[in-house]
């Protein structure tokens, strides 16, 4: 289901809803596991609920990887409480619709999608802060495209709070765009990886390359080829590669991994 921007006292009321069928976690409260017992290990179990979490594409080829990567680890979450997807209206233009069916391909329940479009950059974090103070999803993502300066320090600050004092997990998806100090919990770059054809040349497992740029709580730097396995909802070993990778040849300069630590 999608809302336009003048609809935020809907996506309010939506919330509010939600918000009475569930229980507040505590501040920070818990793990989103992966399922891959590598990663999950290697960053205290999972990543952390009620945190700000920023996935870079800054190639706008990997930016359908990066939203699927948000999307998976949000399926990995207990339960079937709502996704909250944010985009700006001309993210449809940009990247095309967010494809129910292909979600449920991938193990999901396109009913537990609520998309709601916004006008500019300010009415996205303002429906994200919104989204960000209600219990009850889970996970909220904010999906932006190129440097959007309107989410500088300050604005970041406003979302980890609104998200820790709701146990609200934030996936900010960064798209076109260049990694930058911030607030963020964990900050990663996603990039597509290939995939294993399956019997008969059909197609596998989406998997993806990622590099852990920056982490709030411990090292950055690792960095994993993941698979997503649709039937157990969780990532495992991509099966051409082990689970740590050299860095691929298309990186970034390190001066800029650098600047953006």
């Amino acid at each position: 289901m999608s809302e336009s921007h003048p609809s935020l006292a809907g996506l309010r009321r939506r919330l509010a809803r939600i918000a009475g069928d569930a229980e507040p976690r505590a501040e920070g409260a818990g793990r989103i596991a992966s399922g891959h017992a590598g990663f999950d290990a290697a960053l205290g179990g999972g990543l952390a609920r009620g945190r700000m979490h920023e996935f870079f594409a800054a190639d706008a080829l990997d930016a359908a990887s990066a939203a699927a990567f948000a999307a998976l680890l949000a399926l990995c979450g207990e339960g079937d409480a709502p996704i909250l997807w944010l985009r700006m209206d001309d993210g449809a233009r940009r990247a095309g619709q967010v494809y129910g069916p292909g979600f449920a391909e991938l193990g999901g329940d396109p009913g537990r999608l609520l998309i709601v479009e916004a006008g500019d950059a300010s009415a996205l974090l303002r429906a994200a802060n919104d989204a960000a103070r209600a219990p009850g999803s889970a996970a909220v993502v904010v999906e932006s495209w190129g440097a959007m300066p309107a989410l500088d320090l300050t604005a970041g600050r406003r979302l980890v709070l609104a998200a820790r004092g709701a146990g609200t997990t934030l996936l900010m998806l960064r798209l076109a765009a260049s990694p930058v100090p911030s607030v963020a919990e964990t900050r990663w770059d996603v990039r597509a990886a290939p995939s294993a054809a399956l019997a008969a040349e059909a197609a596998g497992g989406p998997a993806f390359d990622l590099e852990l740029l920056r982490w709030r709580a411990g090292p950055a730097g690792m960095r994993w080829r993941l698979e997503w396995n649709r039937d157990e909802r969780s990532f495992r070993d991509a099966a051409l590669s082990g689970a740590v990778l050299p860095l691929p040849a298309r990186r970034a300069p390190a001066a800029r991994r650098a600047a953006a630590a």
